[in-house]
């Protein structure tokens, strides 16, 4: 489809000469000659930006003279100008579990456009979308040869509804493809193959032009492709589906952190040392909406793919995303991982005449700066339940003593929790552990037993200098006789096809294997909550006792309640680390100076026994990762396997929704809509649903797992004659309102604190007795009673899934108080039509001492503008008032429109059915 990139005519536009080819381009340089500013000293992550104002400058997509200078006023005002633009990103990127509801939506509103009169082809993206399954498979079977078959096939059986409807959407909508299941994680797959750092694509004229590739992502971790030079991150699902139905993204031109790695890695540290010290400065720091923008002599010898790990894991350090700029690493990987010759001239003739290019001069101004020497980086882990919580290696073991004895209650009488103090972990007076007999087997597991160990997740299996130093550790490990610990669970999920390809060309899927590392799929599974159960007895033993279990994995969550939920302690690690604690499994073995077990001979091995050296694995690197894997795995990538082939759909226009379906139901979105939108109206008597803590993630607002019976969930399904066993998770789930609703509010780790000592989605319904956040809300919904969520800070933190918006809306929530946001949650409450406020002067749900009996009205609400404050008056149960000033977190005047129209989606579906 021919791209819309502004007139051909534009005073911007240039020629560029590529292999005797001429190809248009959109000059920054030229900008500069036409009086519009300096540019030169901007970061390269903004400079990309600028290029697609000047590409959409005066072509009818709101893009003005001032908003490009904007830019220079950017670089000459320090790196700050918050100027409202419109950004229009190349494509978007989805997984299934986001996808799906995604796709539902369209759906919904090709029968919502009929409805108001209009035509059912308007729905349909305008920019490409690659939606690739990678969300769904679980590890029921793990630890032998049949683990990979058999979680395929019972993917298959648990998910064939969604992939029935998923193949519909392929061949009902335009611009739309999908990479079958047992392909790869999509932002493993973005960064191997679809990206391509310089996108061309030919215009209206049939010219060819070429531009920076973009794009945002129904997934938090989309951020992982600016390791390649690619400005993408993670929208909910509404914004995206908004951004492929042609509606710009409205944003403020960001601050631009720059931060300066110098040095280089020492010998045994890993890229994910290095991004677990670094998610801990920025969080420090504080980069909430910013960009991040590495510089530093230290990426001369900073590989690709530990680039790519640290851009992973932006929402981790709370920054819009990490951008590594285009430099001769660059084009390496981008040769090596299969992209063509004319492809990597293109794009180093356009970073170095467009000024995205990094070398020894490269000096551009920066909002801030902070600096790290990778000389100082040292083996660690983060945990157990935040991702910034770093903890070197060799003080892991005393950090997790404090860890127990916090949950206990008791106080370590000589230090043992002080994770400052040197040396090994001193006898406790009190130990705080406990430990339990495991029914039927010959051993004992205790507080601190390795329950989960996986190599899982986009973050760390994109990167094969910790996977082959993974199966370095497996192959020194098996020689001398070692091996897992018999109650770990472990497992190994790649984010794509070739991870297998490498391992098994340098023969070390054998020494995986040997210790339990089996292939068990390809796509996120533990770090995404698909760890699958436990052994049974195991699970007993656990909640018997109120064990601390713990789980290590190379993923990039963490939160309470995500992994397992057996699980209360989980650690982000390296995959050799994950290797490691598999052996020693238990976090109070301190792996510097214990030993993981003995040898053949009953001599002790310690870690640095079994540790690659940095030679070891780049030799081996160099042998087994090719270009010709890259392109024998990916020729075939939309294809499928047999099973994906003989998945049948319908071709029809609308999708005929089957009444009977747990896993797709039409929303009610755009049910009995009106054609005009509505005005937006001050919250008047409402009540309190729940009043929640600091860092209260999208997990714990829409959790992605399993669920039990007794849920309203489960309950749900039960009425259906839906068997335990058929239950899935949340996140395949995400096509079916009814389940997500009962779902919101739902971690059984969340904390309501309008009552006391309860875990779990629970509240105070209108009788003023616990009942479940769902049928609570239900309740006052049929009494016409509207509800308030109060937070602290950084509320919505996490994933960028936009049931935790939706849910929220479905309850009957109008407005969502707090200390602060997450940038993503934040703009998909906006999204569906639920205002975020902030407090302000020291405000707080504790300074208030707000217990959930208050009554709360919001006015100004009528006349609001962009980041206005508003009065809010509190009428407390003994019927005291107090009026506090929040501040409206509705950002920008296109968001006003959606909160009027009802949220985003309502807003396109009633412009479309006009222009239709």
């Amino acid at each position: 489809m021919p791209i819309k990139v502004g007139q051909d005519t534009a005073r911007t536009r240039r020629s560029l000469s590529v292999n005797g080819k001429s190809i248009a381009y959109y000059s920054i340089p030229a900008a500069t000659e036409a009086g519009l500013g300096d540019f030169s000293k901007l970061p390269a992550a903004l400079k990309v930006v600028l290029e697609n104002m000047l590409r959409f400058e005066d072509d009818g997509f709101s893009v003005s003279v001032d908003d490009i200078k904007a830019f220079s006023e950017w670089a000459e005002k320090g790196g700050r100008n918050p100027r409202e633009i419109a950004y229009r990103p190349a494509r978007v990127l989805m997984q299934d579990f986001t996808g799906v509801p995604a796709v539902v939506d369209l759906a919904a509103m090709r029968d919502g456009i009929k409805a108001l009169g209009g035509d059912a082809q308007k729905i349909n993206p305008l920019n490409p979308v690659d939606l690739v399954i990678d969300h769904s498979v679980m590890i029921d079977e793990f630890g032998n040869p049949r683990a990979f078959q058999m979680n395929v096939d019972r993917e298959y059986e648990r998910n064939m509804e969604r992939y029935q409807f998923l193949k519909w959407g392929q061949g009902a909508f335009n611009n739309f493809r999908v990479v079958p299941p047992g392909t790869g994680i999509c932002h493993q797959v973005n960064l191997e193959y679809l990206a391509q750092t310089i996108w061309s694509d030919e215009d209206q004229n049939g010219e060819t032009v070429a531009y920076p590739d973009t794009l945002v992502g129904t997934d938090s971790h989309t951020t992982m492709v600016n390791g390649a030079a690619v400005l993408g991150w993670g929208v909910g699902g509404i914004e995206a589906e908004a951004a492929m139905l042609g509606q710009p993204i409205s944003m403020l031109i960001p601050e631009v952190v720059g931060f300066e790695l110098t040095g280089k890695m020492i010998e045994g540290a890993t890229g994910t040392d290095l991004v677990l010290k670094v998610v801990e400065m920025l969080r420090a720091k504080g980069v909430v909406g910013k960009f991040v923008e590495f510089y530093g002599d230290g990426l001369d010898t900073l590989p690709l793919a530990d680039r790519a790990t640290i851009a992973n894991m932006a929402p981790e350090y709370g920054a819009t995303c990490g951008f590594f700029p285009i430099d001769a690493e660059t084009i390496r990987y981008l040769r090596n991982t299969g992209r063509d010759e004319d492809r990597l001239a293109l794009v180093e003739a356009y970073a170095k005449e467009n000024g995205l290019w990094r070398d020894e001069t490269y000096a551009p101004i920066y909002t801030d700066t902070l600096s790290l020497d990778m000389g100082t980086i040292v083996p660690a882990i983060s945990g157990p339940k935040r991702p910034q919580d770093y903890t070197p290696l060799d003080q892991a073991a005393r950090a997790f003593m404090g860890v127990v004895s916090d949950y206990r209650g008791i106080d370590i009488d000589n230090g043992a929790a002080d994770m400052a103090a040197e040396g090994p972990t001193p006898v406790l007076e009190r130990d705080p552990r406990k430990s339990v007999k495991v029914k039927g087997e010959d051993y004992e597991i205790r507080d601190g037993s390795v329950v989960i160990a996986s190599i899982t997740s986009c973050t760390n299996t994109s990167n094969p200098y910790v996977m082959i130093g993974a199966g370095l550790v497996a192959r020194k490990a098996r020689e001398k006789g070692l091996n897992r610990k018999p109650w770990v669970k472990t497992s190994l999920a790649p984010g794509s096809q070739v991870v297998s390809h490498y391992l098994e060309a340098a023969g070390l899927q054998e020494d995986l294997d040997a210790i339990g590392f089996n292939l068990v799929g390809y796509g996120c599974t533990t770090c995404i909550g698909n760890s699958g159960p436990i052994q049974k007895e195991l699970s007993e033993a656990i909640a018997e006792a109120d064990l601390v279990a713990a789980s290590v994995l190379s993923g990039n969550r963490n939160f309470e309640g995500r992994i397992s939920p057996d699980v209360r302690a989980n650690y982000l690690a390296s995959p050799p680390l994950v290797v490691a604690y598999a052996l020693a499994g238990d976090m109070n073995v301190d792996l510097v100076n214990d030993p993981l077990g003995q040898d053949q001979d009953g001599n002790d091995v310690f870690m640095k026994d079994i540790w690659p050296t940095q030679k070891e694995i780049a030799d081996l690197v160099e042998q087994t990762v090719t270009r010709e894997a890259f392109q024998s795995k990916y020729a075939d990538v939309f294809k499928g396997d047999e099973k994906w082939q003989s998945v049948e759909t319908t071709d029809a226009e609308t999708y005929d929704w089957p009444p009977t379906s747990t896993y797709i139901q039409n929303p009610p979105y755009f049910k009995d809509m009106d054609p005009e939108p509505g005005t937006i109206s001050n919250i008047e008597g409402a009540k309190v649903l729940l009043i929640l803590g600091d860092m209260v993630t999208t997990d714990h607002i829409s959790p992605a797992g399993s669920f039990a019976s007794k849920s309203p969930a489960g309950q749900y399904l039960l009425d259906r004659q839906v068997q335990p066993r058929e239950f899935n998770s949340y996140g395949s789930r995400r096509g079916n309102h009814e389940i997500m609703m009962r779902g919101t509010f739902a971690n059984i780790r969340i904390r309501n604190e309008m009552l006391e000592g309860v875990e779990g989605g629970y509240t105070k319904g209108p009788d003023g007795e616990q009942a479940s956040v769902y049928d609570a809300s239900m309740a006052y919904q049929e009494q016409g009673t509207p509800l308030v969520v109060f937070g602290g800070e950084q509320y919505g933190a996490g994933s960028s899934r936009d049931w935790a918006a939706k849910g929220t809306a479905l309850l009957g929530v109008k407005a969502v108080i707090a200390e602060s946001f997450e940038r993503i949650h934040r703009s998909n409450l906006v999204g569906m039509g639920v205002i975020p406020f902030e407090f302000t002067g020291g405000d707080t749900r504790k300074s208030l001492n707000l217990t959930g009996d208050e009554t709360v009205s919001i006015s100004g609400l009528d006349t609001i503008k962009p980041l206005q404050e508003v009065p809010c008056t509190i009428t407390y149960g003994d019927g005291t008032e107090k009026t506090i000033q929040l501040k409206c977190r509705i950002d920008t005047a296109p968001e006003i429109e959606y909160i009027e129209h009802g949220g985003v989606l309502h807003y396109v579906l009633r412009n479309l059915a006009k222009a239709s």
